[in-house]
């Protein structure tokens, strides 16, 4: 009789599943002890028959909360201990507060959500704020790190909630960024001065500072990066960077070549002038160092078999558009995932990719209708506007994400940047090496465009100066 009591109490209190409920008894909350055999409880959840669908026809419809704003109050009560941390899941189901005005507030941003976003009946359900709001004072603050343990455990959307107690503004995301482990992890091995003197310019770099504008995260990993090994060299035998000499510079500087060599040195460049900046060094070391131009390498075209296993290693429709997109249309990834709905034109052949205009043509044509009777069937009710979406973006509407764009050409040699470069250079290779016509077509920048017509013409050359087979 436990699920009975637990379905009995989740109707009367709380609106939780049945077997939400029931995983308190197992923590001794309640009166009645539901034994498991190991698994038991997951395997319940995995049903054998066919998931129940909402919004049938002739079903009848579950009534929409009653409109609610938020609680108006005329005092707070001060926070007295505010470290102390809040343990949802010893939450009692039995003691919830139904009458709650910001449960009732929640409630109602909840099911606005759902209804702007196309949320199905399954994820409207997940979205329950009975443990969290039942017991809520104004001015607290819900935290990531409280919540996300007690909603895994009840496997409730964590995404979703989230989603509506930051509309209400009372969350607050206090997960640990990434940067941070990324930071610790490249300056391990580092003598204690350079390691710290680092860290400060690495931080300014990601995060700005005075008079010093925020530089985008993929530029601080790469100056980090090409530094790093010059870096372990000199804590062998330094404490701080104002012991590093010119001499040492320019030694390190002469082992490399190419692009390794431009990067490391202007990251170098970019530290010291940091370190100066704020007193660190008494000079700055690589002070009238040239950097030079770096010589931009010859592009080179992909081969025909690496093109016709990257199309054979991609059987989704969104995966097939996205191919398509950087093949014929030169789109980068980043434009194919923003592209959205309203930027296609199928009466009139049109594409608009990053805000120029293209005629369509028949394979994409085909792959878009393809993809677009998918999404109508898999996600009817969404209301994101990217043209490309996944399961989890059909909730919101964000775009997805680049890892999950090339998920399906991971260790290919053809991936999306490759294709969009080969189809740039075949470009080049057909018409002549004009930047002019690159430019005109692709509406690539000068200096991108005459790389293009330099690669294709020294391909040209190559190719007539091999005796002919």
């Amino acid at each position: 009789m436990c699920w009975c009591q637990a379905r009995a109490e989740a109707r009367a209190t709380g609106r939780l599943h049945g077997s939400a409920t029931a995983v308190h008894f197992l923590d001794g909350v309640g009166r009645h002890q539901q034994l498991f055999f190991a698994d038991m409880l997951s395997m319940r959840g995995a049903r054998t028959t066919p998931p129940r669908r909402y919004g049938r026809r002739g079903a009848p419809r579950k009534p929409p909360p009653p409109p609610a704003a938020r609680p108006y109050s005329r005092w707070v009560q001060p926070v007295l201990f505010a470290g102390v941390r809040r343990e949802y899941h010893r939450f009692d189901p039995g003691r919830a507060n139904a009458g709650s005005g910001w449960l009732a507030w929640a409630r109602h941003l909840a099911h606005g959500l759902a209804e702007a976003r196309g949320w199905p009946g399954a994820v409207r359900q997940d979205v329950d704020l009975v443990m969290l709001l039942s017991e809520y004072a104004e001015a607290d603050m819900i935290r990531h790190s409280e919540i996300f343990a007690p909603l895994r455990a009840l496997n409730l959307s964590i995404e979703r909630t989230t989603e509506v107690l930051q509309t209400m503004e009372i969350f607050l995301d206090d997960r640990r960024p990434s940067f941070e482990d990324w930071l610790e992890s490249k300056l391990d091995g580092l003598a204690l001065g350079i390691r710290r003197e680092t860290e400060q310019w690495s931080r300014t770099l990601h995060d700005g500072g005075p008079r010093t504008l925020a530089r985008d995260p993929s530029t601080v990993k790469i100056y980090l990066k090409a530094i790093r090994p010059v870096l372990l060299e000199w804590s062998a035998g330094h404490d701080h960077l104002r012991e590093v000499t010119r001499d040492e510079v320019v030694a390190h500087v002469r082992t490399l070549q190419g692009r390794e060599r431009h990067q490391a040195l202007v990251a170098l460049r970019s530290l010291f002038s940091w370190a100066k900046k704020n007193g660190v060094v008494f000079r700055n070391p690589t002070f009238r160092i040239k950097v030079g131009q770096a010589a931009a390498p010859v592009l080179q075209p992909l081969l025909p078999n690496q093109v016709a296993r990257a199309a054979e290693a991609v059987t989704s429709p969104g995966g097939r558009l996205a191919v398509a997109l950087a093949a014929v249309h030169a789109a980068r990834p980043g434009a194919i995932r923003t592209l959205q709905l309203d930027d296609t034109d199928l009466g009139n052949r049109r594409l608009t990719i990053a805000g120029r205009s293209r005629p369509l043509d028949d394979l994409t044509r085909q792959l878009l209708l393809a993809w677009l009777e998918y999404r109508r069937r898999r996600w009817p009710n969404t209301a994101n506007p990217h043209l490309i979406i996944n399961m989890n973006t059909a909730l919101t509407t964000g775009p997805v994400s680049s890892w999950w764009i090339e998920r399906e050409l991971r260790g290919q040699g053809a991936t999306l940047d490759r294709l969009r470069i080969d189809r740039q250079l075949e470009e080049a290779l057909v018409h002549g090496p004009d930047a002019l016509h690159l430019a005109e077509v692709f509406g690539m920048a000068d200096k991108t465009a005459i790389r293009y017509a330099d690669s294709a013409r020294a391909l040209l050359e190559q190719a007539a100066e091999q005796p002919p087979q």
